[in-house]
């Protein structure tokens, strides 16, 4: 087995672990991030939606209510466990979409399909960012749009610093660079993009949530990828976390990110744009 199928094979296993706490805990806080990226995206009825790393469905569901009957979203994501919420979310909600398990370097669709790419929180996680960039650029329409949400650094983003002061004493996962924070500098990623033909930029915009106390906080964002941690190691993990961030165990915690709007189009060779 690769390095990359290792580590494909590692995040499928901690996403399908925290399928349940991504639903209770973490989407209701990630709304705002949400709201943000559909604001940028501008979906239209009629349009055709990929929603790259959809999770629980939360994204496609939003999307698939915006682009309505006329309109299509196809939600991916690499963790069956997610996949099967996603599915549900469509299947009893009033907004369908399609599911189907895909990473982003292998989109399962043609060429020139998607008028909107979106990626809420997941290109983090892409382990062949260069794949996944001719990846977008093939399927997206000419004139289509990318909008993408990633967090900055732990210095401007207090999840990212919770997770990376936490995964420290985790075990090192197979594939290096992916992960919160991985992207705080995006301009490789940029560069990436430029070089399939997507023009893209960041657009940076600070977002809240709480966690009303330290226990509820470390359950949602380190229980899992802290659970194989010998007791001991697991307190000093902890205690590491407090000491960074957090004012006492019962306090609530006000957590301030800074999400960077990766937002990009395809030049349309047939627009005004397209041939100045």
């Amino acid at each position: 087995m690769t390095t990359d199928s290792q580590g494909l094979a590692w995040q499928i296993g901690v996403w399908d672990q925290i399928s349940q706490i991504y639903c209770d805990e973490i989407d209701p806080r990630f709304e705002p991030v949400i709201d943000g990226l559909l604001r940028r995206a501008g979906l239209q009825a009629g349009e055709r939606v990929l929603d790259l790393g959809t999770g629980t469905g939360t994204v496609a569901a939003k999307a698939a209510a915006l682009v309505a009957d006329e309109g299509s979203v196809l939600a991916v994501d690499i963790s069956p466990e997610m996949l099967d919420r996603a599915r549900q979310r469509s299947e009893g909600g009033s907004a369908r979409f399609q599911v189907r398990e895909a990473a982003a370097e292998a989109i399962p669709a043609g060429e020139n399909v998607f008028d909107v790419i979106l990626a809420s929180l997941s290109l983090m996680y892409v382990i062949d960012r260069a794949a996944a960039a001719r990846e977008l650029a093939r399927a997206l329409r000419p004139g289509g749009r990318l909008v993408a949400a990633v967090w900055a650094g732990p210095e401007s983003c207090d999840i990212v610093l919770f997770q990376q002061t936490a995964g420290r004493f985790a075990p090192t996962p197979p594939v290096p660079g992916v992960g919160p924070g991985a992207l705080a500098d995006a301009e490789p990623f940029l560069d990436q993009l430029a070089g399939c033909g997507i023009q893209a930029r960041v657009e940076p915009e600070v977002l809240g949530f709480e966690f009303d106390n330290f226990d509820r906080a470390w359950n949602a964002l380190a229980g899992v990828t802290a659970a194989q941690l010998p007791p001991e190691r697991q307190e000093e993990a902890k205690a590491a976390v407090r000491e960074a961030m957090w004012p006492g165990p019962a306090a609530t915690r006000s957590f301030r990110n800074t999400v960077q709007y990766i937002v990009g189009r395809c030049p349309d060779p047939h627009s005004e744009a397209g041939r100045s």
